[in-house]
């Protein structure tokens, strides 16, 4: 099926669902699901975001500028993961627990306002990762998965994003702080701190992907390949070391294969 089949077939599914609250991350599987809700359910579509401190500052920023980009209804639910035991011992289901929380107060706060589904912007290419998280949606009746039921692959969704002039078509991909710390490191507020700050110093010298992998005294640093030697610079190294010290980190390394998403999946046979 091409792109334009998966449109009108997007259309379709959006159009059957009535009233929907999206889910909203801002990024560019939700932004381009909220864009093609409004254009096809305009007021009957709105958008929501669970935050919690697993939510980078930057994003919450993102977040707000593409709501009003957007012209969308939008309001902001405190999330609860950090409450939950299971949640917070950071083995390999953390996503299933984060996301059977984060889901089940959506669905609470669309029966509550009148509204029939919650739709979240997983696609065809989610398929091949490692997602407990998606296990957690498929439990939840109330959530709809419209990208993936139309068979949109990120490389469409970006295409179509950039057709649509949506700010996040080109917009690198992330994760929430969480996926920076190992597993079975216990997740607390001051660990997720430590990982955005240190990002966001490290953000001062490279552009391009950045994860600071928290392995307790030690954090490991993953740039994009091109950006290795450039951070390996004697007067950069030093104030990045530096900086991360002062974070708390004992030790901090540079991760010579570079970034790549869920490389800490690379220990689950380890936990």
């Amino acid at each position: 099926m091409g792109t334009c089949e998966k449109i009108s077939r997007l259309n379709e599914i959006i159009e059957s669902l009535g009233r929907v609250v999206v889910a909203f991350s801002g990024g560019v599987d939700s932004t381009f699901l909220a864009a093609a809700a409004i254009r096809v359910l305009g007021d009957k579509a709105v958008l929501a975001t669970a935050y919690s401190p697993t939510s980078s500052e930057q994003e919450k920023k993102d977040i707000t500028s593409l709501v009003a980009s957007l012209g969308m209804e939008h309001v902001w639910l405190p999330a609860a993961e950090l409450d939950n035991p299971l949640f917070l011992e950071n083995t390999a289901q953390r996503c299933y627990y984060c996301k059977q929380g984060r889901f089940g107060a959506l669905v609470e706060w669309a029966k509550t306002h009148g509204f029939d589904w919650v739709i979240e912007g997983t696609n065809a290419d989610d398929l091949s990762d490692f997602r407990p998280g998606m296990k957690a949606i498929a439990e939840l009746e109330a959530v709809k998965s419209p990208l993936l039921d139309a068979g949109f692959s990120k490389e469409q969704i970006r295409a179509v994003s950039k057709e649509w002039d949506l700010p996040t078509w080109d917009k690198p991909s992330a994760a929430c702080l969480v996926s920076r710390l190992a597993y079975g490191l216990a997740i607390t507020p001051g660990r997720l701190e430590q990982v955005d700050k240190a990002e966001q110093l490290i953000k001062g010298f490279v552009k391009g992907q950045i994860r600071v992998r928290h392995h307790g005294d030690l954090a490991r640093i993953e740039v994009s390949p091109q950006s290795i030697t450039e951070l390996a610079q004697p007067l950069a190294a030093a104030a990045v070391v530096s900086g991360l010290k002062k974070l708390g980190f004992t030790f901090v390394t540079l991760d010579l294969a570079g970034y790549r998403t869920g490389s800490m999946n690379e220990m689950l046979d380890e936990v």
